[in-house]
């Protein structure tokens, strides 16, 4: 019996969180544009693995994780070595060396001595098509549309209102979301809060302060299609710099993401009226940190409800929304 030879494959590492695949799907769409006779395996965690077949940048995914963001282990890996591994989970040796020890036959990384210097100040998606650009693989850092999910939406036209965080330091108070809340609720805008795995305290005491009926508030982390869905259906998206802000920007909702320790120039949304990013100008601080970032805390509960309502007015034929308007928050 002839066995079916395996087909030539590229191995990519991107072993990170949801915020981290969607800033990477440009890349990811250029290095399926380049290998069309090649099997694309993407190595990142196993929760994501339906968000990242819908990208149509990859064919399978390889379970891959680790806590903190570091580098996982690839040594379950059983199938012959790739022909070409690609390394877009960081800059150093060490997810350079999880990628070697596969014995590719060809290796793209920053840290191989053929690799592009790092651009420590480029936006996440410019830095990592200018990375494959390097490498003579042209990959457009505005290609991050996600096509819609097929799961109906828990609440269609609902303003998704996100005020967890990954991190203390990312986090916007939640007196200062419920407020916004209030005032979304009060000009009649259907509100829906949102929480992920081990948020729920927090969103039920925005749901508290903000008067927010048990109906609307969804805790305990949506399944992922779930979550795809209601960003999808939704009419705007508030967060703070965290995964569901770039969900927004991948089915083209309207957002307003709040930023602190790092400057959206780095993390925030391509260029668009339909995106608005709020940020204080300052040094920069850990996007890990416990503490409430300073610069988010220079960020007024008026800003946001401005934002928040000049995206959600209706926009005339043949014009531009123009900035936030003043709004009056209680």
């Amino acid at each position: 019996m002839t066995r079916t030879p395996y087909p030539p494959t590229v191995l990519v590492l991107r072993a990170l969180g949801l915020g981290d695949l969607l800033a990477g799907v440009p890349a990811l769409r250029g290095i399926r544009r380049a290998f069309p006779g090649h099997r694309v395996v993407l190595a990142l965690p196993p929760g994501l693995t339906e968000l990242a077949l819908a990208t149509g940048a990859v064919d399978a995914v390889f379970p891959a994780e680790a806590p903190a963001r570091a580098v996982p282990s690839l040594t379950h890996w059983a199938a012959p070595p790739p022909d070409i591994a690609i390394d877009l989970h960081g800059n150093g040796p060490e997810s350079r060396d999880a990628l070697a020890a596969l014995s590719p036959r060809r290796l793209l990384a920053h840290a191989c001595p053929d690799g592009p210097p790092w651009q420590g100040q480029a936006n996440e998606r410019v830095r990592w098509c200018a990375f494959l650009q390097a490498y003579g693989i042209p990959a457009d850092p505005l290609d991050v549309r996600l096509p819609r999910p097929g799961t109906p939406s828990p609440a269609p036209g609902a303003v998704v209102v996100h005020p967890g965080a990954a991190s203390g330091s990312r986090r916007w108070p939640g007196e200062r979301f419920a407020a916004v809340v209030r005032c979304l609720r009060a000009t009649g805008h259907h509100v829906v809060l949102t929480g992920g795995p081990g948020e729920d305290a927090l969103v039920r005491a925005v749901a508290e302060r903000g008067g927010q009926p048990v109906r609307d508030v969804l805790t305990g982390g949506l399944p992922l299609d779930e979550l795809s869905a209601l960003v999808a259906g939704a009419r705007l998206v508030l967060s703070g710099d965290t995964g569901l802000a770039h969900l927004a920007v991948a089915h083209g909702t309207r957002s307003v993401t709040l930023f602190g320790p790092v400057s959206p120039r780095l993390w925030g949304p391509p260029p668009s009226p339909d995106h608005v990013a709020l940020w204080k100008p300052g040094p920069p601080g850990d996007p890990h940190g416990h503490a409430t970032d300073a610069r988010l805390l220079r960020i007024g509960t008026g800003e946001v409800a401005a934002a928040c309502l000049t995206l959600l007015r209706p926009a005339r034929a043949g014009t531009r929304r123009s900035g936030p308007e003043v709004a009056r928050v209680h």
